[in-house]
């Protein structure tokens, strides 16, 4: 019986053939022992785009676009001011039906997680693919681990629910970004692309942009002391910064006055600093 088993990444199906015996390399996979491990780049099926529904220009009256069914298609990328199907993603889609179509059946060993599943099932249904599976569920990729998960296979129907999780915050994002990118551009008479995502995290770049453009330094003052004992110097730094020097001058005579320090907590911080780069010789 042939099995064909599906990472996300190349490294980790590397891994995995490594432990069932799939040693031979071949463009797009690995063979071995009756296996074929295959792997996908990330998402290489996402959903439509809209001019795949018939909605090539922006009108209002046409908006919000709800697809029934949404489509699959092979990831686009941008060539000009048009998009076309990745090249990548053609070619590893077909040489993953292939393995598919050798194999009695499919282990899924796409990331633990509700992202993971989706990237297999949108594959999986793209190629119309009616071989049974079973999910391969690890976290750790240690040889131990690997083992143990491929001795413990679950049927792939026991994530069901994970990819209707996935699908549904897919479509939402999709219904979200491509409505409201479409609803400004009109409004504004531009191009224009909101998202889920995008746009908060745009919002706070923005954000810290305007802080920094409106910065304006402030002097503070800041006391610290130097303690020797037994040939060891240490220096303690106040945590509280003055804003004037007079608030500052009051907490100095305060201390001046005091016969000792009393250290009232100590905290450990552990810290890996980066080996410096060589200098060359120069001559």
């Amino acid at each position: 019986m042939t099995t064909c088993i599906i990472a996300e990444k190349p490294s980790v199906a590397r891994d995995i053939a490594r432990i069932v015996g799939a040693n031979r390399r071949e463009d797009g996979f690995l063979e071995g022992a009756d296996y074929l491990v295959t792997w996908a780049f990330g998402h290489l099926i996402t959903l439509s785009m809209p001019e795949q529904y018939g909605y090539g220009a922006y009108k209002a009256e046409e908006l919000p676009i709800v697809p029934q069914p949404f489509q699959l298609m092979v990831r686009q990328i941008r060539k000009g001011k048009d998009f076309e199907d990745d090249p990548t993603a053609l070619k590893q889609l077909k040489i993953i039906r292939s393995c598919f179509v050798k194999s009695d059946q499919i282990i899924v060993a796409t990331d633990a997680g509700r992202e993971g599943e989706l990237i297999f099932r949108y594959i999986y249904g793209y190629l119309g693919c009616q071989k049974p599976f079973q999910r391969l569920w690890i976290s750790s990729l240690t040889d131990k681990a690997i083992r143990e998960g491929l001795a413990q296979l679950k049927a792939g129907s026991a994530y069901d629910a994970l990819y209707l999780a996935g699908k549904a915050r897919s479509e939402a994002d999709w219904l979200v970004g491509i409505n409201a990118s479409r609803a400004l551009s009109i409004a504004r008479r531009g191009a224009y692309s909101l998202g889920r995502v995008q746009t908060p995290t745009l919002a706070m770049i923005c954000r810290r942009y305007l802080e920094h453009q409106g910065f304006s330094s402030v002097p503070f003052w800041r006391l610290q002391a130097f303690v020797q004992k037994d040939g060891v110097l240490l220096q303690s730094i106040c945590t509280e910064d003055f804003a004037t020097e007079g608030e500052a001058q009051t907490a100095f005579a305060t201390l001046s006055r005091q016969s000792s320090l009393v250290a009232t907590s100590v905290s450990r911080k552990v810290a890996a600093m980066p080996p410096m780069p060589k200098k060359s010789a120069c001559r």
